[in-house]
């Protein structure tokens, strides 16, 4: 959601399959990636369905655990206890019930970091239905697949697609690594990645450096009813919307990289070159999914 941000400134019952449940899941995610796609996909699917009977704290608290970090205007809350937390402390969230359904998914290489992400119904006895997208970066635990990192967006009213997008896959066989030097060396490429972004927007403008940092198949949360897809697309509506002293940002508030250095995710916050508005924050938070073909090619973001 860092073009919105951009813009502003800016207990689930156990579901017996083996898609949620890692020791049942065949050897299969390091030799098919699609069907390691489409097990993760139908993991969000089986989320949503039981989510519907029940309030939409506990329906997406279900698919986080004591790691989960996500945004909010406060900052990002992290851990299921202080995500439902705010979640419960927002009003237009009381009484409400949401379902959603995935029409995008990714995949590391090792099978064990993926991303979903699609569009969300929220409804309330009396009130109108309201409508959000959402992105959801997951990482694939002893318990099954847990999401690390999630965001949530409302959406304007508009017709949108629900038809499955082209998955994001692996584009080479990687071994995973298991010596911390060698992951620490795939944390700090991506994080200097995320950094040189931004430096990149004091350089050359914010909508140039969208297209250059990100891939043609990249995919942002947007202003519009449906996801902004392709680098050029996303690099106009950002250059075309951003005015003033511009913004700067770095991942301040982590990242996560798969073990095999082709997949993960930055966070943290985005805050104006110039002196803050009156009355707004001064910082906004973003998340941002990047994808790389081999630990030596750079980090391009595939979904934000």
């Amino acid at each position: 959601m860092r073009l919105a941000a951009l813009l502003f400134a800016v207990a689930i019952p156990a579901l017996a399959s083996c898609a949620l449940n890692p020791a049942a899941t065949p050897s299969a995610h390091l030799e098919n990636p699609q069907t390691a796609v489409d097990e993760l996909l139908a993991v969000d699917r089986a989320y949503s369905q039981a989510s519907a009977g029940v309030d939409l704290a506990d329906g997406l608290a279900a698919m986080f655990d004591s790691d989960t970090v996500m945004p909010a205007p406060s900052g990002f809350p992290r851990g299921k206890d202080a995500i439902v937390a705010a979640l419960k402390a927002n009003p237009a969230n009381i009484g409400a019930r949401a379902t959603w359904t995935p029409v995008r998914g990714g995949i590391s290489a090792d099978g064990r970091h993926g991303f979903t992400l699609g569009f969300m119904t929220i409804t309330a006895e009396g009130k109108p239905a309201r409508n959000a997208k959402y992105l959801s970066y997951w990482v694939r635990k002893p318990e099954g697949w847990r999401v690390a990192v999630y965001k949530r967006a409302g959406r304007p009213d508009g017709e949108v697609s629900l038809d499955l997008m082209p998955a994001s896959l692996p584009e080479a066989t990687l071994k995973p690594a298991t010596d911390a030097a060698t992951l620490e060396a795939f944390r700090a490429s991506l994080d200097q990645a995320e950094r040189a972004f931004s430096d990149d927007a004091q350089a050359i403008g914010i909508g140039p450096a969208f297209v250059k940092h990100g891939r043609p198949d990249a995919t942002n949360i947007g202003g519009g009813p449906g996801f902004t897809i392709g680098n050029d697309k996303i690099g106009a509506d950002v250059g075309r919307q951003s005015s003033g002293p511009g913004v700067r940002w770095a991942p301040d508030g982590g990242v996560i990289v798969a073990a095999t250095g082709d997949l993960g995710i930055t966070w943290g916050l985005i805050r104006p070159n110039g002196a803050p508005v009156a009355g707004r924050p001064s910082g906004f938070p973003y998340t941002t999914i990047w994808r790389r073909a081999t630990p030596q090619a750079p980090w391009r973001y595939i979904a934000e």
